[in-house]
């Protein structure tokens, strides 16, 4: 391929990727095998002066951008080299070339109007990535739209490219939005020249509003100054219409029904977080990517452990269920999904103070009857004035004695008691729970 005119020193012009009023962008090759793409900013600079305003802002932009590559980013595209043409005294910015797809032709034909849920979150978590890491160093990008974001082949990745608009004057940047910017992606105060960390995420927005709809909000129909102006309106003024209703109107007609049921079920904080980037107002939106790239995560997490929680649970519950069928519903709160009975809080307690009592009732009786009794210091004689036993009256009696057969006694009333609570306990387990063969038995001690 013949060179169109010379880019710079050592980096040869392989010819237009592709152009527009915010400049062309050209696949560009340094010495050796090397493949790049270089953005060429429509603005000549004849002088290269720092007295040149147009220089020196081109300069501090670039310097920006220079921050973005010092920690690699693999959704962000890096940038090599920047400078002015050799003929023509174009501003340029040279980045790495990313071959694959950009969203704008993922979106048209053989491929689908809209992109499953799965791939949507898988975006909307790169894109989001890609600013935060632009937003940290300062640098804003201006021009995010659907064919600045490709899809990397060989890594599977969503990049972000196209930093031009960021290297631009204020001046050079209003002229350029009005005449010939993407109007769709457009955020309401970009119309005044503006360009916050807000504007991107606005942009952000548009992308996944489009992505999940399969259209922006407000499309463009022709180029004409009209139809610019009303989209522009519709932005600073018009509703964003529905999400869902849009979806499922461009639904697939190729996919199963099931398959379509599903991708209608949009998660409500994705639906939530797209309604907060296209707010009217840059302070009801986003303040800059780190913080939506928090929303995002925040709410990622939160939708996992919503998944795992039920998944988790359910399996042991219905092998409980299987082993231990419960006919009557009420009783489904003594079992939990540990495998152990539990009984009811009324049985328990009354079973604790028949315990208590029985236990109570046994002790006291051991200590009462075993107590010795001991003759008031007062009424005690003196050994020698004890009178002697006159062995030839017939009611003498002997003293009452602790023996061996009263101590039996006492210990077989007690064993009886143990005996009546244990069966009131068997009866109160078998009324919860009925009686499970050995066999259920090991299934549920392998089983907790």
């Amino acid at each position: 391929m013949s060179k169109v005119f010379t880019i710079a020193e050592g980096l040869e012009n392989l010819g237009a990727l592709r152009t527009g009023g915010q400049g062309s962008v050209y696949k560009g090759r340094r010495m050796g095998p090397i493949i790049s793409a270089v953005k060429l900013l429509p603005t000549p600079i004849h002088t290269e002066s720092t007295d040149d305003k147009n220089y020196r802002n081109f300069l501090n932009e670039v310097e920006k951008l220079k921050k973005v590559n010092e920690i690699p980013n693999p959704n962000v595209v890096k940038i090599l080299n920047s400078g002015i043409t050799e003929s023509g005294s174009f501003p340029f910015i040279e980045m790495e070339f990313i071959d694959g797809p950009d969203l704008e032709e993922l979106l048209k034909p053989p491929h689908e109007k809209i992109f499953t849920i799965k791939e949507v979150i898988k975006l909307a978590d790169q894109l989001a990535s890609a600013l935060a890491h632009c937003h940290k160093v300062g640098v804003r990008h201006g021009d995010i739209k659907s064919n600045n974001v490709k899809f990397n082949i060989h890594s599977g990745n969503y990049v972000l490219l196209d930093f031009g608009l960021s290297v631009m004057s204020d001046e050079q940047r209003r002229s350029s939005i009005r005449h010939a910017g993407a109007i769709e992606f457009m955020a309401p105060e970009q119309n005044d020249g503006q360009m916050l960390m807000q504007t991107d995420i606005y942009s952000y927005g548009v992308i996944i509003y489009e992505l999940l709809a399969g259209q922006v909000p407000f499309p463009l129909h022709d180029n004409g100054e009209t139809s610019r102006n009303t989209v522009m309106m519709s932005h600073m003024e018009t509703p964003v219409p529905d999400i869902i209703g849009l979806r499922k109107k461009n639904m697939p007609e190729s996919w199963p029904k099931e398959k379509q049921d599903y991708e209608l079920q949009v998660p409500l904080w994705l639906l939530k977080l797209v309604a907060k980037c296209l707010e009217k107002s840059p302070q009801g939106r986003y303040k800059n990517g780190m913080e939506l790239q928090a929303a995002i995560v925040y709410n990622s997490i939160v939708e996992i452990r919503n998944e795992i929680t039920p998944v988790t649970k359910a399996p042991v519950k219905q092998e409980l269920e299987h082993i231990a069928p419960l006919s009557n519903p009420s009783n489904q709160d003594s079992l939990n999904y540990s495998g152990m009975m539990h009984l009811s809080k009324s049985l328990f307690t009354g079973l604790i103070i028949l315990l208590v009592c029985s236990f109570g009732y046994i002790g006291y009786s051991f200590l009462h009857q075993s107590k010795p009794k001991v003759m008031p210091l007062a009424t005690a004689q003196p050994r020698d004035s004890v009178p002697a036993r006159d062995t030839t009256d017939n009611n003498y009696t002997e003293p009452e004695q602790k023996t061996n057969t009263d101590y039996l006694d006492k210990q077989q009333v007690a064993d009886s008691t143990k005996r009546s609570i244990q069966e009131q306990i068997e009866k109160a387990r078998q009324s919860v729970l009925p009686q499970q063969d050995s066999t259920t038995a090991d299934t549920v001690k392998n089983n907790p």
